[in-house]
C-alpha cells in the first residue's frame, strides 16, 4: 500500500477551524516577543547560577534553609541567582540572593495549583510558555544547582543533561545537593542506563553530588578556573540553536 492510499482525503476544515488556525499562527509572534523581551532584560545578570527545587517545600524544612544559605553564598561571591520565582525552594533561593550582594532573579510562570511569585526578587520576569522560560534558565546559567524536588525539578535536570551530553549547550557544573535524596537516582543511572548501554559511563561525570554550601561555590569556581564565565564564541553560536 502506498503512502497516498494510507493518507485520508482532504476535508474542508470549515470556518471555525480556519479561524483557530489563524489565531495559532498569530501566537507565534507573541512567542517571539517573549524570547526577545526576556533575552534583552536578562543580559546584564551574568554570571548567574540557576537553582531548582520543589515548590512544595515549607519554610521550616531543612531543604529551605540549605537552599537559602547556598544562594546567599553564591550571591556574595558575585553570582546572580535565578529561580523559578515561586514558593518553596524557589523562594529560598531568591531570599538568599536577595539578602546578598548580587541580583535575585525570578523567572515566573502562572500555574493552576502551585505558582505564585515570591517577594524576594530584584528582577522578576513572567512567562506564558514553559519552553521559553526553560530556554532562559539554560541561556544565562553558568551552573545548575539542583535541590530536592519533583517532576518539574527532574524535567530541568534532564533537560540540562541532555543538552550538555548532545553538545547543544556548553558544559556547565550540574550540582545535585543533598546526597541522600539523589544517590538512588545516580545509582540507577549506573546500574541500568550505563549497564544497558543507554548512556556512556562518562556521562555520570556530568553531575556532582555536593552537600556543603561553601563547596558548591568552590566547585563552580573550580570549573571556570581557566576560562571565562561567559560562553566562548563557538559556545554562544551553538546555544543559538538550542
Amino acid at each position: 500500500m502506498s503512502a497516498k492510499d494510507k493518507l485520508p482525503g482532504m476535508i474542508d476544515p470549515g470556518d471555525a477551524a480556519r479561524a483557530s488556525s489563524a489565531r495559532e499562527a498569530w501566537r507565534i509572534f507573541g512567542i517571539m516577543a517573549e524570547f526577545v523581551e526576556a533575552t534583552e532584560r536578562l543580559q546584564a545578570i551574568r554570571p548567574a547560577v540557576s537553582i531548582f527545587g520543589s515548590a512544595r517545600t515549607p519554610r521550616e524544612h531543612p531543604y529551605y534553609d540549605l537552599t537559602e544559605r547556598i544562594a546567599r553564598q553564591l550571591s556574595d561571591a558575585g553570582f546572580s541567582v535565578i529561580s523559578g520565582g515561586g514558593p518553596g525552594i524557589m523562594e529560598a533561593a531568591n531570599k538568599g540572593a536577595f539578602d546578598g550582594k548580587s541580583p535575585s532573579v525570578g523567572l515566573n510562570i502562572q500555574l493552576p495549583m502551585e505558582q505564585s511569585a515570591n517577594v524576594y526578587q530584584d528582577i522578576s520576569h513572567s512567562f506564558e510558555h514553559f519552553f521559553a522560560r526553560k530556554y532562559m534558565f539554560v541561556r544565562f546559567a553558568a551552573a545548575y544547582v539542583v535541590m530536592p524536588g519533583g517532576f518539574g525539578t527532574l524535567d530541568e535536570l534532564m533537560e540540562a543533561l541532555t543538552l550538555i551530553q548532545t553538545r547543544k549547550s556548553r558544559s556547565i557544573p550540574i550540582i545535585l545537593v543533598h546526597t541522600p535524596f539523589w544517590q538512588g537516582l545516580i545509582d540507577w543511572f549506573r546500574s541500568t542506563l550505563v549497564a544497558e548501554g543507554m548512556i556512556s559511563a562518562s556521562d555520570i561525570d556530568l553531575v556532582q553530588l555536593i552537600d556543603d554550601p561553601a563547596e558548591v561555590v568552590e566547585a563552580i569556581f573550580r570549573h571556570y578556573e581557566n576560562r571565562s564565565f561567559l560562553p566562548l564564541p563557538e559556545e554562544h553560536e551553538a546555544m543559538l540553536n538550542l
